[in-house]
């Protein structure tokens, strides 16, 4: 029965909070009719949008109150109103985001108080009847449930109402598209330049001294063969050095050991040679299951790698744990990495390449990150990955 009643409260404070923006509505209705017939006064104009941007952000309190209640979030998308007044006039009209906010606070006039009135309703009826019903007589509720489904309903009619347009949600998907595609061949610029850069200064620089070694080596050769066999010893070190470097080359483009032994295994090597202690817990479906794409698991490997140097360097921390799952609904899978260290927290993204180097790898993939690192820590980094097989 208490949980019951915690439940039940909560749903009654999200309807009640519902017919209050209803009522806020009607005088949003008057504010409305007063700034269009200031508009067609022409005098007026400006009223105009500064109504639309009043409506926007009571459809976002609605939006959110709604996300809130139910875990889905309803996204929004609106067109700045940006320029002279004549165009900030015609966006406001033209806008068809406005016109279905404008549907949305038509429709909530009624269902909002309507909905909040039912509540006031149920109550008593609720509390006598379940109070025998349920309380008594251990049956399962009846009326006090039904407030919970009003809620549901609330909140599902202000998703639907409020969802934007398939046109608009189709030109922010292509915003989104053209920053990540932005943020790839930015990311890939930056991966070209470091490969030359390690190619130049490490490989490069240990083949010249190794031609440089080989070419008196052989013309101290018959002259004097002590000095040409230490030579060819150098030069020998020389390219193994040189193997190393171009070694470190490639498991900077894509690990071997993430080929070899998978992604569950290459984070495990990662973790071994961390310096940290780290606890790696792997979901079973990433042991026994079909691997993910290449591209996921190299980002996710990254992932992993860069949150693990940057704790073992500049956290301070000993401990660390990373947790890999598969989570997914509605056809669509997603591979979740889960970073966290003890240290002293306080992460920022602008003192280095590291969180936003991690944040290009997640975008390219239509990926998304989250840091949490508060002063005095913990840290938490969590990427999640679609993944398409």
């Amino acid at each position: 029965m208490p949980e019951l009643l915690r439940t039940t409260w909560r749903a009654s404070i999200h309807l009640l909070i519902g017919g209050a923006l209803g009522l806020f509505n009607y005088l949003m209705v008057g504010v409305g009719l007063t700034a269009a017939g200031a508009s067609l006064l022409v005098i007026g104009a400006a009223a105009l949008p500064e109504f639309v941007l009043l409506l926007r952000r009571v459809a976002h309190f609605e939006r959110t109150r709604s996300a809130r209640w139910s875990g889905v979030p309803v996204p929004e998308h609106y067109p700045p109103l940006t320029g002279n007044l004549y165009e900030r006039v015609r966006l406001s009209v033209t806008d068809p985001s406005t016109h279905r906010d404008l549907r949305w606070l038509g429709a909530h006039l009624l269902y909002g108080p309507a909905l909040s009135y039912a509540v006031l309703l149920l109550w008593p009826i609720g509390l006598l009847a379940d109070g025998v019903w349920h309380g008594l007589l251990r049956r399962p509720p009846l009326v006090l449930p039904l407030i919970t489904r009003l809620a549901d309903l609330s909140a599902r009619w202000s998703r639907i109402l409020l969802l934007p347009s398939p046109t608009a949600r189709l030109a922010e998907r292509v915003e989104q598209l053209t920053a990540t595609r932005a943020g790839a061949i930015t990311a890939h610029g930056a991966e070209l330049r470091r490969i030359e850069r390690d190619l130049h200064d490490g490989a490069q620089a240990h083949l010249v001294a190794l031609s440089m070694r080989l070419g008196l080596a052989r013309r101290a050769y018959d002259r004097d063969p002590e000095t040409a066999r230490r030579l060819l010893d150098e030069a020998q070190d020389q390219a193994e050095e040189a193997l190393g470097e171009l070694r470190h080359v490639v498991r900077g483009i894509h690990p071997p050991v993430l080929t070899d032994r998978g992604l569950a295994g290459a984070v495990r090597a990662l973790a071994a040679g961390s310096g940290l202690e780290v606890a790696v817990t792997v979901a079973d479906a990433l042991e026994t299951g079909p691997r993910a794409p290449a591209s996921v698991e190299t980002a996710a490997y990254f992932t992993v790698a860069e949150s693990l140097t940057n704790a073992a360097k500049h956290s301070g921390a000993r401990h660390a744990t990373v947790d890999l799952d598969l989570a997914g609904d509605a056809g669509r899978t997603v591979l979740r990495v889960r970073v966290r260290d003890t240290g002293r927290g306080g992460a920022d993204e602008t003192r280095g390449t590291g969180l936003s180097g991690i944040r290009r790898r997640a975008a390219a993939l239509d990926g998304t990150v989250r840091v949490q690192s508060p002063a005095g820590g913990p840290t938490e980094i969590e990427v999640e990955l679609p993944c398409v097989w």
